[in-house]
């Protein structure tokens, strides 16, 4: 009965820190995008009616393609690599880094309406929380000045931004969290006993060829959606 409410609460306090985490990251968006809109003289809204309809929209395509993952021969099976990066940066290109954020919030909730966490959510807010650390940096830097550019300078920080703070976030939290949440030695979940070299093998590639293929196919396809974003945002 001890090991069960230890569990239970162990559970509890990751679930608070979860939403600790999500909860600093809005805050973090949103004071920056109200002090990019003052600089510029923006008076509109944040968040319209239609850009919360196109965020829902695009959070249900990122839902899909996070659950479209695929392994990679760098790194573990739980390492899955997914796209789901792509709508919450053309939506944070369109809309500002709440938007960014807001998809990539919705798109975890909705994952886990189709497929129930399986990592104890560990894997949801390692997702969430590197998927931030891109998306915040690229709209940020891109709200600035929206040119061609700024868009390629911008995806290449934010692929470093994903990289360095992807890499450190696994072997400072969440690969440690992950072991004691399911009693695991540290050498039964990763292959060996220091993290810091799995991480420096594994993890840091990993986050560099997602970020720079997500940063490839938004440059390419950002041009052609814009005008449409654009007339929805103004309509």
């Amino acid at each position: 009965m001890s090991e069960l409410v230890k569990s239970i609460q162990e559970n509890v306090v990751f679930f608070l820190q979860f939403m600790a985490v999500v909860a600093a990251i809005f805050i973090v968006a949103y004071v920056v995008e109200k002090l990019v809109a003052k600089k510029q003289a923006v008076t509109e809204r944040i968040l319209t009616t239609r850009k919360i309809a196109v965020i829902g929209m695009f959070s249900a395509i990122a839902a899909i393609l996070m659950l479209l993952e695929f392994p990679t021969p760098i790194a573990p099976s739980f390492y899955g690599m997914d796209f789901s990066e792509l709508p919450a940066l053309v939506g944070a290109f369109a809309y500002g880094p709440v938007a960014g954020v807001m998809i990539e919030f919705c798109k975890i909730i909705l994952k886990l309406l189709f497929k129930p966490t399986s990592t104890a959510f560990v894997g949801e807010l390692s997702n969430f929380a590197v998927g931030c650390s891109f998306i915040l940096p690229a709209s940020i830097i891109y709200s600035l000045h929206k040119n061609k550019k700024t868009a390629i300078v911008s995806c290449v920080v934010a692929t470093l931004c994903m990289t360095v703070f992807g890499t450190a976030f696994n072997a400072v939290y969440l690969l440690p969290k992950f072991a004691q949440m399911y009693g695991m030695h540290m050498k039964d979940l990763i292959g060996m006993d220091d993290v810091v070299p799995f991480v420096c093998f594994a993890v840091a590639p990993h986050n560099l060829i997602k970020g720079g293929s997500v940063s490839l196919i938004t440059l390419l396809i950002y041009k052609k959606l814009s005008p449409i974003l654009k007339k929805t945002n103004q309509a």
